[in-house]
């Protein structure tokens, strides 16, 4: 559950609550029920016991977000191909019952091409400018004047800001890429890049149905190649939706003979 399990399971427990509330429904009312819970950063074996301890619920299918993500996407029991890019990533495969992925480490060691990683390699890119290391562009000028044109503001940002922090440059970074910006530019083509070869890694073949999903992963197409897009879908749904159909599957299982 991240980085502060405590907090990701108050935000859950309010969540419910104030679900069951809008139903008109007393948490009581849960006690017979069947949960899929989905959670970035989830590992079932450290964290199912605190969901069951802290939720109403009489049974909750744990997992990380990433399979909800991919049958909300694809639809269930659909091969493809999935590129979900927001803050973080989810790269991934599926035949329609198993699951593949690439990445998925969390921002420290991963994330690649993400909106975290956009912002945090716009910055970077601002402080060397500053350093006249690299020559400046229109969006590290704009980045440094975020922060009062004083380098040292950035820093003290950096200290603690969370991946969400980064990714609120993104927008910025993916506008000033399609306006022409060299720095933009060359962070989302590096972006395109590695998930090009996670593809390659998860044996993805020019045709095969792709899907690009988030805040930032369809502003990518235009950074892939031509026949990668040949095979791009729409996304059938969200990750609730994937959600409430794994749940609707666990719950059937638990009642047959």
């Amino acid at each position: 559950m991240g980085n502060d399990p405590d907090r990701a399971l108050a935000n859950l427990r309010g969540a419910v609550e104030a679900a069951a509330a809008e139903a008109g429904l007393p948490l009581t009312a849960l006690k017979d029920a069947t949960a899929f819970i989905g959670l970035a950063g989830m590992n079932v074996a450290r964290d199912e016991a605190r969901l069951r301890a802290a939720l109403p619920y009489a049974r909750i299918h744990a997992d990380d977000d990433r399979p909800a993500c991919v049958v909300g996407a694809l639809g269930e029991g659909v091969a493809g191909w999935l590129l979900a890019i927001g803050t973080g990533t989810i790269v991934a495969a599926t035949d329609g019952t198993a699951y593949r992925y690439v990445g998925s480490w969390g921002f420290h060691l991963a994330d690649q091409g993400s909106g975290a990683w956009l912002g945090r390699g716009a910055l970077d890119f601002a402080l060397q400018c500053h350093d006249r290391v690299l020559p400046h562009s229109d969006l590290t000028r704009a980045l440094l004047a975020d922060f009062g044109d004083d380098p040292e503001a950035l820093v003290s940002f950096s200290l603690t800001a969370q991946p969400g922090d980064y990714a609120a440059f993104a927008p910025k970074v993916i506008a000033a890429a399609e306006a022409g910006d060299r720095h933009a530019q060359a962070l989302m083509q590096e972006g395109a890049a590695y998930y090009l070869r996670a593809l390659k890694a998860l044996d993805f073949a020019p045709g095969d149905p792709l899907c690009l999903l988030g805040g930032i992963g369809p502003h990518y197409a235009r950074y892939l190649p031509e026949d990668h897009l040949s095979g791009l879908i729409a996304a059938r749904g969200t990750a609730l939706d994937g959600a409430f159909h794994l749940v609707c599957k666990a719950a059937a299982e638990e009642v047959l003979p």
